[in-house]
Formats: C-alpha cells, structure tokens, sequence
C-alpha cells in the first residue's frame, strides 16, 4: 500500500510548537510523551488518511472537505489532496472549536 506524504502547514507547526512549550514548562516527561503520541497520530494519517470523521462543527454547515482525528485532548484537523495529507489544525478539543474552524479554515 502506498503511504501519503504528511504535510503540517506553517500554522499547524505553530499549534505543535505552542502545545510543546505549554506542557514542557510544566512536565518535559509528559512533553515527550504527547510529542510521541501526535508522531503516531501522523503516521496514521500517512496509512489511512480516509477513514477519519469529519469534524461535527463542519458537517453541521454541510462542510465535508475536513476530516479529523483525536488524539486526546487533542484534534488535528487535515485535509487529504491527492496523495498528501495536509495538516492545518492540532488544537485542544476543550477550545471553542467552532469559533477556530470558522476563522482558520473558513476565513471567517
């Protein structure tokens, strides 16, 4: 089976870097963990891109470009063009994820 290139933009790089800083301040063991947690949620895109859901906030205004998968607490928010798996969102689910969505992806 052929893998898709995994591709976080330069927002999403952001939103890992902002999650790395705000957990090693607190804990670097756990810092390393959640890293190693979102590495196997990536490598799980380049697999099986296709079988996430798509994000509720977005179904509910009839948007099915979007998929997600959880990676608790955290939801990383991609799209899958062609044989590329573009990262835009790795956020906490306990935000107001509605207001995000509208304002990174639908320009809102």
């Amino acid at each position: 089976m052929k893998r898709y290139e995994v591709i976080l933009t330069g927002h999403a790089l952001l939103d890992l870097d902002d999650i790395a800083h705000y957990i090693a301040r607190h804990d670097t063991e756990k810092a390393e963990q959640v890293a190693r947690h979102l590495e196997k949620a990536f490598s799980s895109l380049a697999a099986l891109p296709n079988r996430s859901n798509h994000p509720r906030e977005l179904l509910a205004m009839g948007n099915r470009a979007f998929r997600e998968v959880h990676c608790k607490p955290y939801r990383i928010i991609y799209r899958v063009l062609d044989r590329k798996v573009v990262v835009l969102i790795i956020a906490d689910g306990r935000r107001d994820m509605r207001a995000l969505l509208a304002r990174r992806l639908l320009g809102a």
